[in-house]
């Protein structure tokens, strides 16, 4: 995968915008990167590789996870420490990065947890209700919180809300990780309908098997409690992960350019999968 980058804006409160909204000094463009992208769970794994790609091709950042996000070198940043399971916090959020870069073009869903890993029938039921709270609530949020901020400002934006394989293979002890996975698919899906009138575009991102903490806890778990783990420890050894940087520039290659809004009939599908970085 290739980036172009270019050193135009997308737009600005500062912009004329013409009688239909669009800025008519720095439209949106195929190899224009978004100006302001916002990454929850940015303090490691796949949202720290996120914002690394996403500030080297000149994104403005708002950074949130549980702990402070380190800021990319160079970067342009604005970092928190947010729990998405709480709705009135990731509003805050949002309205410090309008008021620090002035909108936000790009929103990435990324914060999720794996864990509990097991039976329905033997995970603690307060686990699960933080899982779900995370997984699934902390998604919904960031989704409400940035539609509501397209739905204010004319130019549109991108919703990547980060799914996964599992939302669709039924893996051996991970009902509420798959679950939770298939829901933010299925809400990605409405939500492109319910937005597309307002310039707004949703994907649901499965990001392939990525090299992450996540994916090291994964490849501990027996056999016996997660029969894929001998499948991740296998890619392990060959080396046969798509890294956090691909992904990210897969998000402004394939994400990002201006198109048909999703959820229309002519429209790009919503649930996507990033293409192996290493096919074999």
């Amino acid at each position: 995968l290739e980036v172009v980058v270019r050193g135009d804006r997308i737009h600005d409160d500062h912009d004329d915008v013409d009688e239909t909204g669009r800025s008519l000094g720095a439209e949106m463009t195929p190899s224009s990167p978004p100006s302001v992208a916002v990454v929850t769970g940015a303090s490691r794994g796949l949202g720290a590789g996120l914002a690394r790609t996403f500030s080297a091709a000149g994104v403005r950042l708002g950074l949130c996870a549980r702990h402070l996000p380190e800021a990319p070198t160079g970067a342009e940043v604005l970092r928190e420490i947010v729990d998405v399971a709480d709705s009135r916090a990731l509003d805050t959020f949002a309205a410090h990065v309008v008021d620090r870069f002035g909108r936000i073009d790009l929103w990435v869903n990324n914060a999720g947890v794996l864990e509990p890993v097991g039976a329905l029938s033997q995970v603690d039921a307060d686990d699960l209700r933080r899982h779900i709270e995370i997984n699934v609530c902390g998604v919904l949020y960031g989704t409400a919180t940035f539609a509501r901020h397209v739905r204010s400002r004319p130019g549109g934006g991108v919703l990547v809300n980060i799914s996964s394989g599992a939302s669709t293979t039924p893996y051996q002890g991970w009902a509420a990780y798959s679950a939770s996975k298939a829901a933010v698919a299925m809400a990605s899906e409405v939500t492109a309908r319910d937005e597309a009138g307002f310039g707004l575009r949703v994907f649901a991102l499965s990001p392939g098997v990525v090299d992450t903490d996540m994916q090291a806890e994964v490849r501990t778990f027996p056999t016996s409690l997660v029969p894929a783990s001998d499948r991740f420890r296998r890619i392990h050894r060959e080396g046969a992960f798509n890294t956090p940087e691909w992904v990210g520039r897969y998000i402004l290659e394939q994400c990002w350019p201006g198109r048909a809004p999703t959820g229309s009939e002519e429209g790009e599908p919503v649930r996507v999968r990033v293409p192996d970085e290493h096919p074999g």
